[in-house]
This record gives structure tokens, C-alpha cells and sequence, in this order.
């Protein structure tokens, strides 16, 4: 079950893995839970804090370049900007470089369903379908199949990272990844003694989350955040996109960012979405019939996703005051998926990948997602505004994001249990601190490894070798940008 070669991740058997006869019984908890124990002897849990750039390490920058190909070119130095702002910026849009450097290192091979870029700004609020605000992983355009420590691993790092961007000490840093450790492994723990259904219904909503927080500061700032995201909804946004010309609203362009496609884009993009109604659940598909698109623009999101093709479509319903925003992004093959055997047989449809793990890993989803195609570009297809909205990370004095990291370990690990493993997982973890401490080792070094890698863009960008937007120098050091 540990890596294959080449840091190739082979595919372990585990509970709810794949689609098998409900005529062949299972292994037991009790004996998965024995394998995932027994895997200690061979990756030792101290093995998991090893962080040192091997010799034959892939260069970070060329990885980024390579990231680049296939995007539209005139985006690419706002992706790089971003990039550029700080180590944490640098972090969100490099998960090819850390999917690279992870896939070498020791592994136990339970291969969950992995977010794959669980850095900790991919937590967030939503709207569930009953309209209730929830909070969970909110980033799948890497999800698939792989290592659960290549998550646990970036969730850490990212907390090192974020925590020295926000003037903590060494010590307050190590005690954020220790909260997130330790709760991912108290949560593994639990689902793993639970039925496989209960797991599947296991979510944090609003209220639950309020309760769980402990710091006075981070309740009031989730009260602020919670807010924010229910106030960002489609028709909170038309006099933020859009104007009304003739009796017809359209989306307000503001280049480079928004910006309107041709007639002809604008055909195929429509046909497309028409296809997209027929990956949709029949109820829903009824629903967004009573619809009409009346406008698309291209619209610049994120960071690692800056440069994809990613277009916002506005529809209108019976009435003027009845809309809907949907989003087009453009899905890739994800950065883990060179590092794991088999992956060719997963997914034809990158789309189909993104929105089938984004399931799997969420308790509850946005029922409008499905996924398209527009000429050889694949696509999922979401809502643009169903109250997303996430917790500022600038905002989070120490003992806030110790506190907020337990929060997210918590729902990763509730993601990894909802796939499979978990009782291997929690039997590999154990109830001790050694997967804690081991995993503070490598966030810290892997902080300091992002921290040397950011400053080689930064030089890049000074020599001109990569190419920025205007002032991305001056901006340089500026924390959580977005």
C-alpha cells in the first residue's frame, strides 16, 4: 500500500471504494483498522515530517511555466501578479508545484477521494440546496483520487504560511497545525466508528460552526463572514454586473477582468449549456427550463484558475427581478493525477471529475452542478452567487486561527471519510501526537521552502523572464490578497 515508483501512489481497497456487488461482504472495520495500524512499520508516522528538497527536485518555475501552456496568454500576468503578492498568494497558485514535491515523499497508499489544493482559503461558506448557509471545502478543480497526507500536508503548510503572514510566532504557527492535526485525526477516529450513512449526512452548518468556535474573536468574525455570504446572492449582484439598457440587462464590462466574447463564442457557449441541462438531476433540469440566458461574459476568478477560460452567463426567469448566475470553468486534468496508477480509466470529462468528487467530498452540494463542453475545452458549471463567502485570514489574531484551523481539519477529514479509508486512516493515525508533531516538521519547512520559492518568482518577475501585470512588484508582500 506505500508508494509505488517514482512516487507513484498505487490505489488501496478500502470501504466504499468502488462500485462492487452488494452480494460480496466487505473487510471489516476491525481489520482495515488492523491494516492501517500495521502501516506504521513500514512509513513510520515521524516519516511524515520529512521535508528536504531532494536533489532532483523539479524546478518550481519551470512547473509554473508549464502550468501556463494551454491558458490565454493576456491572463497570465494577473495570475502571476497574485502570485507574486506574498508567499500565500504564491502557495494558492502552485499546487502543481506541491502535488510534485508530495508525490515523492513517504506515503501510506490509502487513497481516498483528496481535494488536492486544501490549502486553507479553499474553506467556505455556501448555500445548501434547502438554502441554509453551510461550510466545507469549497475547491475541486484538483480532486481526485490520492494520498490523504498530500492534503493534510498543504492544509498544514498553508497554516504555517498564513500564520507567519499574520505576525505569529514559530510556537503560536506550530500550535494552528497541531489544532488542525489533531482534529483531523479526533474526527477520522469518530466517522471511522460510524455507519457509512451517517457519514454521508455529517455537516457543519452556520449555527454549528458558531457553537464550535471557542475564541471570542473568530465567533464574531464568522458572524461578520456568515452575513456577508448570505447578502451574495443573484440578485444582490445585479447593480453590482450588470445595467439595464432598452428593457434588457446586460453584464458590465471592466477589462481585463470582465469582459464580453464574440458572437460566435457566444453561440457555442450557449449550445454548450443547453448540453449541460442534461447532466443535471430531472427536478433541477425542469427548473432552470423557466430560463433564459440573456447575456455571457468572460470573467477573470481565483488565482490558480487565472488565464482557464471561465465565463459567467446571466439568466432571466418569468420576471425582471427573477435571476440566475451560472459560471463556466474551465476543467484540466488535475495536477495529482500524474502521480497516481490507473488515473487514465477515472474521468474522460474533466467537468464530469470536478463536479463527481466535489460530491463526494461535500456533505451537501450545489444542485446545479454539472458540466459541458465548448469545442475541445471541458467545463463544470456551477452558480456564480449561492452565498459563497469565506473567513478573512487577515483577520485571525493567534489563538483565532488555532482555533479556525481545527475547524477546517475537522472538515477534511469529514470529506476523506465520506470516500473511503477511513478506518485504515484512523488506524495509521492512532490517538497519539506523533502524527501531529510529525506533521508541524514539515510545515514548517515546507513554509520555508514556499517562502525561498516565492522569492525566486519575485526575482523572475524582476528580471523579466516571467511576465506580471504593471506594479506586481510593489505589491509584492501583500498578504491574502485575493
Amino acid at each position: 500500500m506505500a508508494s509505488g515508483p517514482r512516487g507513484h501512489v498505487v490505489l488501496a481497497k478500502a470501504e466504499g471504494e468502488a462500485f462492487g456487488s452488494l452480494r460480496k461482504r466487505p473487510t471489516s472495520r476491525r481489520e482495515r483498522f488492523a491494516i492501517g495500524k500495521a502501516l506504521r512499520k513500514k512509513v513510520p508516522r515521524k516519516a511524515l515530517g520529512r521535508w528536504e528538497a531532494p536533489a532532483g527536485r523539479r524546478e518550481p518555475l519551470q512547473l509554473i511555466r508549464e502550468s501556463h501552456r494551454g491558458r490565454l496568454d493576456e491572463l497570465v500576468p494577473i495570475r502571476v501578479s497574485r502570485m507574486v503578492s506574498s508567499p500565500y498568494g504564491f502557495l494558492r497558485g502552485t499546487a502543481v508545484v506541491m502535488a510534485a514535491d508530495v508525490a515523492g515523499l513517504p506515503a501510506t497508499g490509502i487513497t481516498p477521494v483528496i481535494c488536492g489544493d486544501a490549502h486553507l482559503g479553499n474553506f467556505g461558506f455556501y448555500a445548501s440546496p434547502e438554502g441554509e448557509l453551510v461550510m466545507d471545502l469549497n475547491d475541486f478543480d484538483e480532486a481526485h483520487p490520492g494520498g490523504w497526507e498530500w492534503d493534510l500536508r498543504r492544509l498544514a503548510a498553508s497554516i504555517w504560511v498564513a500564520g507567519r503572514e499574520n505576525s505569529c510566532s514559530e510556537n503560536q504557527c506550530a500550535d494552528a497545525v497541531t489544532s488542525c492535526v489533531s482534529a483531523y485525526r479526533a474526527e477520522v477516529n469518530f466517522l471511522a466508528e460510524q455507519p457509512l450513512l451517517m457519514r454521508s449526512f455529517n455537516r457543519l452548518d452556520v449555527k454549528r460552526l458558531h457553537e464550535t468556535a471557542t475564541e471570542k474573536s473568530l465567533r464574531a468574525e464568522i458572524a461578520r463572514s456568515a452575513k456577508r455570504a448570505r447578502n451574495r446572492t443573484s440578485d444582490r449582484a445585479l447593480p453590482r454586473f450588470t445595467r439595464e439598457h432598452a428593457g434588457q440587462r446586460h453584464i458590465v464590462d471592466e477589462p481585463p477582468l470582465i469582459t464580453h466574447v464574440s458572437e460566435s463564442d457566444s453561440e457555442q457557449i450557449a449550445a454548450a449549456l443547453d448540453d449541460y441541462l442534461t447532466t443535471l438531476a430531472p427536478h433541477w433540469r425542469r427548473v432552470l427550463g423557466g430560463y433564459t440566458l440573456v447575456d455571457l461574459a468572460q470573467k477573470v476568478v481565483g488565482v490558480g484558475s487565472v488565464g482557464l477560460r471561465a465565463y459567467v452567463a446571466l439568466l432571466e426567469g418569468s420576471s425582471a427581478d427573477d435571476v440566475l448566475f451560472l459560471q463556466l470553468k474551465q476543467a484540466r486534468r488535475s495536477v495529482l493525477a500524474t502521480y497516481v496508477h490507473g488515473d487514465s480509466a477515472w474521468h474522460a470529462h474533466q467537468g464530469q471529475r470536478v463536479v463527481e468528487y466535489q460530491q463526494a467530498l461535500q456533505t451537501v452540494s450545489d444542485p446545479l452542478l454539472g458540466w459541458t463542453s465548448v469545442g475541445e475545452w471541458q467545463y463544470y458549471v456551477r452558480q456564480f452567487r449561492n452565498m459563497k463567502g469565506t473567513i478573512p485570514l487577515d483577520a485571525m489574531d493567534p489563538a483565532a486561527l488555532s482555533d479556525y484551523a481545527g475547524i477546517v481539519g475537522h472538515l477534511l477529514a469529514k470529506g476523506h471519510a465520506r470516500t473511503s479509508g477511513a478506518s485504515m486512516i484512523a488506524g495509521y493515525a492512532g490517538r497519539s501526537d506523533k502524527l501531529d508533531r510529525a506533521m508541524g516538521r514539515f510545515a514548517r519547512a515546507y513554509a520555508d521552502q514556499t517562502e525561498a520559492d516565492h522569492a525566486e518568482l519575485v526575482r523572475a518577475v524582476r528580471r523579466g523572464t516571467i511576465p506580471a501585470s504593471d506594479g506586481a512588484l510593489d505589491r509584492a508582500g501583500s498578504a491574502f490578497r485575493p
